[in-house]
């Protein structure tokens, strides 16, 4: 007797070989990803930065335009992701109740503090930032939803890793030097998982200014019904108003605001969180 296979699902499904992509739908997908990590790229730039020919470039913009996936600026001809893109990113987060149920905690977070509120997840060994509650101070920080970092060097990456199984941590952030973003962030291994210890000890992560000179964080993470870390919830500003005298009352504030989320999505935080 045959085996029947899910509906929808081609035969090929779980072949992931060269043999069933679509090339130049691989290609345009690639280029819109490009342009994503840029603020506006030239037809030039963009075919340099993604490695094909202009002709090439050019036929995948007019295709992504036509559908409102990219759009350029008049003058100077900068290639910009379009609003189509956006419609199409925000059903990922219609997807994630936890969008829904931290939006009040982030912005009562926001309130409490007078800093940036910021949700985020894990995504492909990076930080993906998903929300933000942003704070009427002139100087703030700000992660637009779609913006990635890195983990070590992000207090929601630091605050995810802490209660990561260590060969999890391994995948993400290797055996080998970390990229250095400035004189405060981990250069290697050990320096992180000391870093990661005092975060599980204490509850919260904190990002020095880490990623970048004058700003600082403090996250905590949010957790499944199994109590695996799957999101991070953090506060972040420049450190004339974040100071570390404050963290311990920050921290607790952020804590207190991710285990908000952890019940609302039926969550159980780890008897080791503090």
């Amino acid at each position: 007797m045959s085996v029947a296979r899910p509906r929808g699902r081609p035969r090929s499904f779980h072949d992931k070989t060269d043999q069933n992509m679509v090339q130049s739908l691989d290609r345009a997908l690639l280029i819109l990803r490009t342009l994503s990590e840029s603020s506006g790229l030239t037809l030039t730039e963009l075919a340099q930065e993604s490695g094909n020919s202009v002709p090439t470039v050019y036929r995948a913009l007019t295709t992504l335009q036509s559908h409102g996936f990219a759009e350029v600026e008049e003058p100077g001809q900068l290639w910009h992701v379009g609003g189509g893109a956006f419609r199409v990113g925000s059903a990922f987060l219609r997807r994630t109740k936890i969008v829904d149920r931290a939006r009040q905690p982030m912005d009562r977070l926001m309130r409490l503090t007078g800093e940036t509120a910021n949700l985020g997840v894990e995504h492909r060994d990076q930080v993906l930032f998903l929300a933000q509650v942003e704070t009427h101070e002139a100087i703030r920080a700000f992660f637009p939803p779609g913006t990635l970092g890195a983990m070590h060097v992000s207090g929601i990456g630091k605050a995810l890793l802490a209660w990561m199984p260590p060969a999890r941590v391994a995948e993400i952030v290797g055996q080998g030097n970390l990229a250095r973003f400035t004189a405060q962030s981990h250069a290697d291994l050990a320096s992180l998982s000391a870093d990661l210890e005092r975060t599980r000890a204490r509850g919260y992560a904190i990002d020095d200014q880490e990623r970048a000179e004058g700003m600082r964080c403090v996250a905590a993470p949010i957790f499944n019904a199994h109590g695996e870390p799957v999101a991070g919830l953090s506060i972040s500003g420049p450190t004339f108003r974040v100071d570390l005298g404050q963290t311990d009352r920050l921290g607790a504030l952020v804590c207190a605001a991710a285990d908000e989320v952890t019940i609302a999505t039926g969550g159980v935080s780890p008897k080791d969180r503090r």
